[in-house]
C-alpha cells in the first residue's frame, strides 16, 4: 500500500499537484465568465426563480424536478471535501488556501453553468427507459469525438470510487471511531448496507433520498457551525485577515503550523475547491441530465448555484470555525499513520525560528540543511533513549511526546529507520502533532459553545454528507457504464461499488486522499477540453433562451 501511495503521489505531481493545472481550470472558468458577461451574477435571481419552480411545465421531459436535479447535484458535491476536505487545504496551504477555494467557487459558478447546459443540450433517454447526459453525450453527439467521450466515461467511473465512494466512508468510519469508538468495518459493513437499498432503485428513489437530506443536512450544518465562529468572534476578522493578507505571499508559520509558500496556498486551495464543488469535472451535468426541462440553458442556470452553496456559503463557514478557534495551528494526541509520517536527522524545534526556515524548505524541497534520517530508533518502554539524533515529523510538523506501543502495551526495542522511513513497523506511535482533514475539523468544532459535543455536528454532518455523496456518484458512474457497455454493466458495477465503499472504511485516509486527487484530474480534463471548443455554441444557446419573452 506505501508504494501504491507513492505512485499516486507521483501522478498528482503531474496533473492536479502541477503547477499547469489550476490555471487550466481557472482559466476556462474566467474566459467564460468574461466571455458570457458574468452569468454567476446576472442569472442568480433568475436561477433561484427556476429552482423554485416558477417555470416548471408538466409536460417538459425528464424524470426529477429541477430542485430535485440540484439536491442529487449537491448531494455528490457537498460531501466530505465541505468538512476534511477544507481542514486538509488550511492544513496543507495555511488560511490563503481558503480564498482560492473561494476564487475557484466563484469562477466554477460559470463553469458549472456552461457544461451542464451543453450535456443537457445532447442528453439521450437511454435503454433502461432514463434520462441520460454528460460530457461523453456531446462529445461524441456534437463534438464526433467517440475516443474523447470513452475516454470520459472511464475517467468517470474511476472517480465514482475516487471521489464518490472511497473518501467519503473513509471520513464517515474515522469521524464513528473519533466520536464514538465504533469499530470501522462495523461502520463500513452498515453504510454498504444502507448504500446498495438505495442505489438499487435508480434514479428515482436516489432523487428522493437525497431532496430529503441535502436541506436537512445544509440546515443542521449551518447553525453547529455558527456556534463555534460566534463564540470566537473575537477571531473572525483576524481570520479573514489572514486569509487576504496570505492569498498572494503564502501563509506565514504559526504556532505547529510551519508555514506555506503561496504556490501551495494556491495551488492546495483550487484543487481542494475543485474537489469540493467539482465545477469543470463533468460530474454534476450527469444529474442534471435527469431534470424535467425542455431548454437546457434553463437546467445550466439552476447548476451554477451549486458552487455558491456548497464552497462559498458551506467551505466558508467549515474554514472560519478552523481558523477562529486557532485548532489549525495548535498539536494533539493522536495515532500517527505511516503515510503522514517521516525521520530527519538531528534534533529539531518548532520554537526556534532557524528550525522552522529550514523544515519549511525541507517541505518545499528547496534547498534545505534538513536530511532524511537512516539509523535506528532504540526504544525502552515506549520511549526512545536517543532522541537526540533524530526528529520525528507527523502531518507536517514537528512530532512531540512521542510513544511506540503495541496494542495497549510499551514498546520495548529497536526500530530500523531507511531514509526517513521505519523500515518494518508492526509499531503503532502515539504523540502530539498537527492534524488534517476530518480530524482538524473535528477538534475545531469542540472549540465552541457546545464543548466536545461539538463532534457529535462534525460526526453527524459528514455521516450525512459524505453518504449523500456516495449515492450520487454511484448514479454517475453507472450511467457511464451504461454508455460504455449497455444496461447489463450496471449490476456488477453497483455490486463493486459497495464492495470498495466498504473496503475504504478500514483503509488508510492518505491513501484515499491521494486517488481522490489522480482521478478528479483525469475526468475533469477532457470537459474542460470540449466545453472549450464548443464556447460559441453555449453563447448563441443562451441568446436564444432570453429570445423567450416569458423568460423576462
Amino acid at each position: 500500500m506505501e508504494s501504491f501511495n507513492h505512485l499516486l503521489l507521483s501522478l498528482d505531481g503531474i496533473l492536479g499537484s502541477a503547477p499547469w493545472f489550476p490555471w487550466v481550470l481557472l482559466g476556462v472558468g474566467l474566459f467564460f465568465t468574461l466571455y458570457l458577461g458574468f452569468p454567476q451574477i446576472r442569472y442568480f435571481r433568475h436561477a433561484v426563480k427556476i429552482t423554485q419552480g416558477k417555470y416548471d411545465k408538466p409536460s417538459d421531459p425528464g424524470d426529477t424536478s429541477h430542485f430535485q436535479a440540484l439536491a442529487t447535484a449537491l448531494s455528490g458535491t457537498v460531501g466530505t471535501g465541505n468538512i476534511g476536505g477544507v481542514g486538509l487545504a488550511i492544513f496543507l496551504g495555511g488560511p490563503a488556501a481558503l480564498f482560492w477555494m473561494w476564487v475557484t467557487a466563484f469562477l466554477g459558478m460559470t463553469t458549472k453553468f456552461v457544461e451542464v447546459t451543453l450535456s443537457h443540450k445532447y442528453r439521450i433517454k437511454a435503454a433502461d427507459g432514463y434520462y441520460a447526459g454528460g460530457p461523453m453525450f456531446y462529445m461524441e453527439r456534437r463534438l464526433n469525438m467517440k475516443w474523447l467521450a470513452v475516454l470520459f466515461a472511464i475517467a468517470t467511473v474511476i472517480s465514482s470510487f475516487g471521489t464518490g465512494s472511497l473518501p467519503q466512508v473513509n471520513n464517515i468510519a474515522q469521524a464513528m471511531y473519533d466520536t464514538f469508538g465504533l469499530n470501522k468495518a462495523l461502520t463500513g459493513g452498515i453504510l454498504a448496507i444502507l448504500l446498495g437499498m438505495v442505489i438499487i432503485g435508480g434514479i428515482t428513489r436516489i432523487a428522493k433520498v437525497t431532496s430529503t437530506i441535502v436541506p436537512v443536512m445544509a440546515v443542521f450544518y449551518v447553525i453547529g457551525a455558527l456556534a463555534v465562529i460566534i463564540y470566537n468572534y473575537q477571531n473572525i476578522i483576524p481570520s479573514f485577515i489572514e486569509v487576504f493578507s496570505g492569498a498572494f505571499n503564502g501563509s506565514a508559520a504559526a504556532g505547529g503550523f510551519l508555514g506555506a509558500s503561496f504556490a501551495y496556498a494556491f495551488n492546495r486551495g483550487v484543487n481542494r475547491g475543485l474537489f469540493s464543488n467539482e465545477a469543470g469535472q463533468g460530474s454534476a451535468p450527469i444529474a442534471h441530465a435527469s431534470a424535467r426541462a425542455d431548454e437546457p440553458v434553463s437546467e445550466g442556470m439552476v447548476s451554477l448555484l451549486e458552487p455558491f452553496i456548497d464552497t462559498i456559503i458551506i467551505c466558508t463557514l467549515t474554514g472560519l470555525v478552523i481558523l477562529s478557534s486557532g485548532a489549525w495551528t495548535e498539536k494533539y494526541l493522536n495515532q500517527f499513520e505511516r503515510a503522514d509520517m517521516f525521520v530527519v536527522a538531528g534534533s529539531y524545534s518548532d520554537k526556534n525560528p532557524e528550525d522552522v526556515d529550514q523544515l519549511y524548505n525541507f517541505l518545499r524541497g528547496k534547498e534545505s540543511e534538513v536530511q532524511y534520517y537512516s539509523g535506528s530508533v532504540v526504544v525502552a518502554d515506549g520511549k526512545a533513549l536517543n532522541e537526540g539524533e533524530f526528529t520525528l515529523i507527523n502531518a507536517r510538523s514537528v512530532a512531540e511526546d512521542v510513544e511506540y506501543r503495541v496494542g495497549e502495551d510499551n514498546y520495548s526495542g529497536v526500530l530500523t529507520v531507511t531514509e526517513g522511513r521505519f523500515a518494518n513497523l508492526d509499531v503503532d506511535i502515539w504523540g502530539n502533532s498537527l492534524l488534517h482533514s476530518v480530524a482538524l475539523t473535528n477538534r475545531a468544532f469542540q472549540k465552541g459553545f457546545f464543548g466536545e459535543y461539538g463532534s457529535l455536528i462534525v460526526t453527524l454532518g459528514i455521516l450525512l454528507f459524505a453518504f449523500s455523496t456516495a449515492i450520487a456518484w454511484s448514479y454517475y458512474g453507472d450511467r457511464s457504464m451504461i454508455y460504455l457497455f449497455g444496461p447489463r454493466a450496471v449490476m456488477p458495477y453497483r455490486l463493486v461499488y459497495v464492495v470498495a465503499f466498504f473496503w475504504a472504511a478500514i483503509e488508510d485516509t492518505t491513501v484515499i486522499w491521494n486517488l481522490s486527487a489522480v482521478t478528479i484530474v483525469i475526468m475533469t480534463l477532457p470537459n474542460l477540453f470540449g466545453i472549450s471548443v464548443l464556447a460559441r455554441e453555449m453563447k448563441d444557446t443562451v441568446k436564444e433562451y432570453w429570445k423567450d419573452p416569458s423568460h423576462k
